[in-house]
């Protein structure tokens, strides 16, 4: 098993991960609340959730 730390564009994807996640629930919370599209508004909460499950990952 390699135990190098991130380096390059590896270091900044869990950040940039983090970001897209925080914009989904923002985005579905907006389409869920305004009643837009329930649905869309509840894929994106689970993809956040996706996102945040990939960079435990990473950090593990």
């Amino acid at each position: 098993m390699n135990t190098q730390t991130l380096t390059g564009i590896g270091a900044a994807a869990p950040a940039v991960a983090m970001l897209g996640m925080f914009a989904c629930i923002a985005g579905g919370i907006y389409l869920i609340a305004t009643k837009r599209d329930r649905k869309k508004g509840v894929l994106l909460l689970v993809m956040s959730l996706v996102l945040l499950g990939n960079v435990l990952v990473w950090m593990l």
